[in-house]
């Protein structure tokens, strides 16, 4: 981390939960194109993570790239990061803490990178917090119904919420969940922590990908207090636009969304199929249906995010 970088100034300086009320606040998109895009090879378990030890100033480069696109909002590359993930690479239980905290670390680095290269605005950090299935890497955090109970799945998101929470984001990103279920075990895990979160879906039509109806996975966050924010992510942008006005009416929250390029994941060849067919244009829609939290995930890069920043902007 470098000490030259001047500090976010105070004039910068706005609560994310008032920047949430006061309007549209857009998002990065996904951290493992822009890596790849650099010519980062992220082809093993720990996927973007790995680099938090290998190459940490890659990561502070690709959200500095999205910051100088437009984004607000840097989601930290600590997705797949988890201790059990990590243990699985030898890398002990005290080191997996440090790298998890350097992931925000990171992030605010590139704020003050940003500052530092003319950026005006409120820029915020949020900490990613992927489901269980993302550990596995086998692509079953697109299917859900791990066979873990509730509890369980607590006691797994736990201790990597409390190390997140006192890295000191703005924001906890709960995101890419596929069930229910893991909802239940992450809003009970972030209760207490401090730190506001997000909530959002990997979602398939109407339903979770486990196939739970949206209406009855959105009310789970609509009392609790920790969630500022509940939608969804890492899915088609066709369905989106729905899963907007039914987050919006079942839990009266700001709704957050960011779907993928509209190319499909193959969890055996483990690559990006199809073409794209997420259009900026369509932001301002979402938007009109109630949501404030408005990105990419998957194949989205800087230039459709600096295209969601101009299509707000223009009302």
């Amino acid at each position: 981390m470098t000490s030259d970088i001047p500090e976010v100034p105070d004039a910068f300086a706005r609560p994310f939960t008032e920047a949430l009320a006061a309007g549209p606040v857009v998002l990065d998109g996904g951290m493992s194109n822009q890596l790849e895009s650099a010519g980062h090879d992220l082809s093993d378990e720990l996927w973007s993570a790995r680099l938090l030890a290998e190459r940490p100033e890659a990561i502070t480069e690709a959200h500095l790239a999205y910051y100088e696109a437009g984004a607000d909002v840097a989601i930290t590359s600590s997705y797949q990061a988890t201790f059990e993930g990590f243990a699985q690479r030898g890398i002990g239980r005290e080191r997996a803490a440090e790298l998890l905290a350097l992931s925000v670390g990171l992030a605010r680095e590139a704020t003050r990178q940003a500052v530092a290269k003319g950026v005006r605005r409120p820029l915020y950090v949020a900490a990613s917090v992927g489901p269980y299935g993302a550990m596995l890497a086998d692509g079953s955090e697109y299917r859900g119904r791990y066979g873990l109970s509730v509890a369980e799945l607590e006691a797994f998101h736990r201790p990597r919420l409390e190390v997140l929470a006192a890295a000191g984001p703005d924001v906890l990103a709960l995101e890419t969940v596929p069930d229910a279920d893991e909802a239940r075990a992450l809003l009970r895990a972030v209760r207490g922590l401090g730190v506001p979160a997000w909530l959002s879906y990997s979602v398939a039509g109407d339903g979770t990908r486990a196939g739970q109806p949206l209406e009855e996975a959105f009310a789970l966050a609509a009392d609790v207090d920790e969630v500022v924010a509940v939608g969804v992510n890492c899915c088609l942008p066709e369905d989106v636009a729905p899963a907007v006005e039914t987050a919006a009416r079942v839990t009266g929250k700001p709704v957050v969304v960011y779907p993928n390029s509209g190319e499909s994941w193959n969890a055996d060849t483990r690559a990006w199929e199809g073409s794209s067919s997420f259009a900026p244009e369509q932001v301002r829609g979402w938007r009109d249906s109630g949501a404030r939290l408005i990105g990419g995930c998957c194949r989205v890069g800087p230039g459709t995010i600096a295209g969601i920043a101009g299509a707000l902007a223009a009302g």
